[in-house]
């Protein structure tokens, strides 16, 4: 896979989370995935998104910047948000906020096997 194929391909999985299709959530990620240096497994990986989309019903994830260079791609997501509760610890109660995500994945055979996430939790903290 080429860097404009792997950059169709992360959008194709940005698309199913968007569209909160996670029985193709599988299509995607690997069986093993690790998330910031832990496995958990493509059941925990779902079950942390299913989680986050609990906690922020109108969850969407917005590629703002993507790098393709395989097998890695690198991404910033940007959030534009309204959490239900609570927030990396903030009492957001329903207000909108926005933030940010910087993402990294490393793909083997067409899905995303490591992922290493660092989210700017202190812009939500600045915005309430």
């Amino acid at each position: 896979m080429n860097g404009a194929e792997l950059a169709e391909r992360y959008r194709g999985y940005l698309a199913c989370l968007n569209s909160r299709n996670w029985p193709e959530l599988g299509l995607f990620v690997d069986d093993d995935v690790r998330y910031n240096g832990e496995r958990i497994g493509l059941e925990g990986y779902r079950s942390m998104l299913e989680a986050d989309v609990r906690a922020i019903p109108d969850l969407r994830f917005d590629a703002r910047l993507l790098i393709a260079e395989p097998p890695h791609v690198a991404c910033r997501l940007w959030f534009d948000c309204t959490p239900a509760g609570d927030l990396f610890g903030y009492p957001v109660d329903g207000q909108r906020v926005t933030f940010s995500e910087n993402v990294f994945y490393t793909f083997a055979e067409g899905r995303i096997r490591e992922v290493w996430s660092v989210i700017d939790k202190a812009a939500v903290g600045a915005q309430l």
